[in-house]
């Protein structure tokens, strides 16, 4: 008995799913004639494909596929670009070696892409300088980063700034870093900000200033919905451990 009541809830449930999408007829009344194989056609032939290129799925496959086979949209990237090598297809690689760190391969296509044309983007500044910063060579993406200010001294990005601080500590100009840090800080989202620019001004001489902004990360912590917590667990942990290495 409670069989055949959960198979009508379940029918009810797709007849309305139909009617609220647009698709009543006929699957109202295959549904409603055809008990349990009606509603299985209709999610078979209906919800399933919707369902498969719904963005949201469609970023949890990709998620779920890079997880398993990493090198998998590497390898059909760079058989597209073989077959046609156009714009699109090397900056679609560029992005996936960046991804996987490929960052020789990643400078090679970006490099490419800038002598183009149609290369005069400046995302295109931006990635060849993220390609550069990842090799070990901060100098060559401060270069980069610079002639990107100099061609569009309007364009704003936040990980163009913070790849910019980063340069310019990497290369000892620790001051400067501090500066471009405490900019950033005003409108940054997340907390990476908040703990590179801790970290340096202890390194700088300046502990309480960095003890006062690893404690209101701390408390931050503590009112930030779960999902933040989560997504910024790595800079909260590098906080935490900071107050727990300070004396007394």
């Amino acid at each position: 008995m409670f069989g055949y009541g959960f198979l009508f809830l379940l029918d009810v449930a797709f007849i309305v799913h139909a009617a609220k999408t647009g698709r009543f007829w006929p699957w109202a009344y295959v549904i409603l004639f055809i008990p349990g194989l009606g509603t299985a056609a209709y999610v078979l032939l209906e919800v399933l494909p919707e369902y498969r290129h719904a963005p949201q799925a469609r970023r949890v496959r990709a998620g779920v596929s890079a997880r398993i086979n990493p090198n998998q949209r590497y390898r059909a990237l760079h058989a597209d670009l073989e077959t046609v090598d156009t714009l699109g297809n090397r900056l679609a690689l560029a992005e996936e070696c960046l991804r996987l760190k490929r960052y020789d391969e990643a400078l090679h296509h970006y490099e490419g892409i800038i002598a183009r044309p149609m290369g005069d983007e400046p995302v295109y500044y931006l990635g060849k300088a993220q390609a550069e910063f990842g090799l070990g060579e901060p100098r060559m993406a401060i270069v980069t980063l610079d002639e990107l200010k100099r061609l569009w001294p309007a364009y704003q990005s936040q990980d163009g700034h913070l790849l910019y601080a980063k340069s310019l500590e990497a290369c000892g100009r620790d001051v400067d870093a501090l500066a471009e840090y405490d900019g950033l800080a005003r409108y940054f989202a997340g907390q990476e900000v908040q703990l590179r620019r801790l970290l340096l001004l202890d390194r700088l001489g300046r502990p309480d200033e960095a003890e006062a902004i690893a404690s209101a990360m701390m408390r931050y912590h503590k009112k930030a919905p779960r999902h933040a917590r989560q997504q910024q667990a790595e800079w909260f942990s590098g906080a935490k451990s900071y107050l727990k290495g300070r004396p007394g």
